[in-house]
C-alpha cells in the first residue's frame, strides 16, 4: 500500500495509535505479545519523543481511552488496516489487537474478522490508500447495524 501520508492524515493515524496504547494501557497487566504489536506500530508510524509528549503530556499513564462517535469508528477502523499493513505482512497478534480494540469501539470481532480477511486478498502493493479506504468504508456501512 502507498504509505505516503500527508501530515494531517499522519495525526490522525497517531490518534487513533495513542487511543489503541490507552486501551491496553488501562489494563493491570498487558501480555507480552500485545506490547510488542504496540511497539511495533510505534516505531513503523515513527514515532518521536515529542509525539509521546503531545499525546501525553503527564505521562503514558495518564493517557485514557476515547470513546468514539460512528464516524471517528470508521475512520478508526481504516487506521487500524493502515498499521496492520504498514510492513505489508499481517500477524496474528496484530489481528488479535484489532479485534479488542473494535469490539471496545462497539464492533463485533466477527465483523472485523471479516473486513480482513476481504482486505487481505487485496494486492497492496498495487492498491492505493483512497482505495482501501474507500473498501473499508463501503464494508461498514454495509454492516453498519453492528456497531
Amino acid at each position: 500500500m502507498n504509505t505516503t501520508l500527508t501530515s494531517d492524515q499522519l495525526v490522525s493515524i497517531r490518534g487513533s495509535y495513542f487511543n489503541i496504547l490507552a486501551l491496553f494501557l488501562e489494563k493491570d497487566e498487558i501480555e507480552t505479545k500485545y506490547m510488542r504489536c504496540l511497539l511495533k506500530w510505534g516505531f513503523q508510524l515513527h514515532l518521536s519523543p515529542d509525539d509521546l509528549k503531545t499525546s501525553a503530556p503527564q505521562g503514558l499513564n495518564t493517557i485514557t481511552f476515547r470513546i468514539l462517535d460512528k464516524i471517528e469508528k470508521m475512520e478508526a477502523i481504516y487506521h487500524l488496516v493502515y498499521m496492520i499493513y504498514l510492513d505489508k505482512v499481517v500477524e496474528d497478534v496484530e489481528l488479535e489487537v484489532a479485534i479488542i480494540y473494535a469490539e471496545k469501539l462497539g464492533l463485533k470481532g466477527l465483523v472485523v474478522s471479516e473486513l480482513f480477511k476481504s482486505i487481505a486478498t487485496a494486492d497492496f502493493d498495487q492498491t492505493n490508500q483512497y482505495t482501501v479506504r474507500q473498501e473499508v468504508i463501503e464494508f461498514l456501512k454495509l454492516h453498519e447495524k453492528e456497531f
